[in-house]
């Protein structure tokens, strides 16, 4: 798969992310989770975005996705 067949869901803080993708897990949905600040401490850099991941779903569950973020707007 490639990264065009992915949709970019939210941004926000760990604690955030952690409680989307919870929701989404119940809905069947299984959420891509990029964490810039891990991966660059992973690889020895410094820090970049402090505190902050996205999440990506897959473009097939975009509507459904969305329907799940829309009682927490």
């Amino acid at each position: 798969m490639s990264r065009k067949d992915f949709y970019h869901l939210f941004t926000g803080s760990s604690i955030e992310v952690l409680r989307i993708k919870d929701l989404l897990i119940q809905e069947n949905i299984i959420p891509v989770i990029k964490d810039e600040e891990e991966s660059a401490r992973l690889a020895g850099f410094g820090l970049t975005n402090l505190f902050t991941q996205d999440v990506y779903v897959h473009i097939d569950e975009i509507e459904k996705a969305k329907k799940v973020l829309t009682p927490l707007s």
